[in-house]
C-alpha cells in the first residue's frame, strides 16, 4: 500500500507543481487579512479585555492559517468529481492499486500544499508585521495544519464521492463551513469575557474552536493540556474518524 500511496501522491503532486500559482493565489486572502485586518486587531486587542493571552499577530496568524486549511482542503472534493467525470477513477479503479492509497494519496499532497502555504504565511508575518513566536511552537503549529488538511480533505473526498455532484458539492460545503468559520473564533476570538454566555457554549461544541485554540498556543509557547494538548487530541480523533469515513468510502465506490 505504501507504494502505491506514493504513486498516487506523485502523481496529484506533479499535477499541482504544472500550475504553481494555485499556492499564491490560495494565500492571498489571508494576505490581505494580515493587511487590511490585521493593524485594526492591534489596536483592539490593546484596548479591550478578554482576548487570548499575546499580541495580536500570535492570535490573528495561527487563526488565518486554519481558515487556509478549513477552505482549501474542504474543497479538495472538487478535483476527485473531475476525475471521476473524466473517467481516471475509472481507470484506476481497474488497477491493482490500493483503494485506500487512493484516497491517501490525494490526502498528503493536500496536506502538502496547506503545510507550504502555512509556511508563506508565517515568513510573511514575520518579516514584515514583526511576529514573536518560537520556532519550536511554529513547528508545532505546522503539524496541527497538516493534521487539519488531512482531515477536512478526507471528509470532503468523501462526501464528493457520495453526492458526485458538481452543484450540490459547493453548496454544501458552503453551508457547512460558514457556521464553522464563525464559531471557531478564526476572526474574533469567542472568549467567555467578549461573548454572550449561549454563544460562547455553542463555540465550544464546535470541534474546529479547540483546533484554532491549540494553533495559537503553540504559536505563543504554551504547550499545556489547555493550550495546545486539549486541542491536538480532539484533532487527531477528527483526523483519523475523517480517514477512516474516506477509506471506506474509496473501498465502496471503486469495489
Amino acid at each position: 500500500m505504501l507504494r502505491d500511496t506514493w504513486l498516487i501522491f506523485r502523481r496529484d503532486l506533479a499535477l499541482s507543481l504544472r500550475n504553481p500559482a494555485w499556492i499564491m493565489i490560495g494565500i492571498m486572502q489571508p494576505v490581505l487579512y494580515l493587511v487590511l485586518f490585521g493593524p485594526l486587531m492591534e489596536k483592539v486587542v490593546n484596548s479591550t479585555p478578554g482576548f487570548p493571552p499575546g499580541s495580536s499577530w500570535t492570535i490573528l496568524t495561527p487563526a488565518l492559517i486554519i481558515q487556509l486549511a478549513l477552505f482549501s482542503s474542504s474543497f479538495a472534493g472538487f478535483s476527485l468529481l473531475v476525475d471521476y467525470r473524466s473517467g481516471v477513477l475509472e481507470r484506476l479503479r481497474v488497477t491493482p492499486a490500493s483503494r485506500v492509497a487512493l484516497l491517501l494519496g490525494k490526502v498528503l499532497n493536500n496536506s502538502i500544499q496547506a503545510v507550504v502555504q502555512a509556511i508563506l504565511i508565517t515568513v510573511l508575518a514575520y518579516l514584515v508585521f514583526g511576529l514573536d513566536a518560537p520556532i519550536g511552537g511554529v513547528l508545532l503549529s505546522l503539524v496541527i495544519v497538516a493534521l487539519t488538511a488531512i482531515t477536512l480533505s478526507s471528509a470532503s473526498y468523501a462526501v464528493a464521492l457520495t453526492i458526485k455532484s458538481e452543484q450540490a458539492f459547493p453548496a454544501l460545503l458552503n453551508a457547512v463551513l460558514m457556521p464553522v468559520l464563525l464559531l471557531s473564533g478564526i476572526l474574533l476570538p469567542i472568549t467567555s469575557i467578549l461573548a454572550p454566555n449561549w454563544l460562547y457554549t455553542i463555540s465550544r461544541i464546535n470541534p474546529f474552536t479547540h483546533v484554532v485554540d491549540a494553533e495559537r498556543a503553540s504559536f505563543r509557547g504554551d504547550y499545556t493540556f489547555d493550550g495546545l494538548v486539549f486541542g491536538g487530541i480532539i484533532l487527531l480523533v477528527m483526523a483519523a474518524l475523517a480517514v477512516f469515513w474516506g477509506a471506506r468510502t474509496f473501498q465502496r465506490e471503486n469495489a
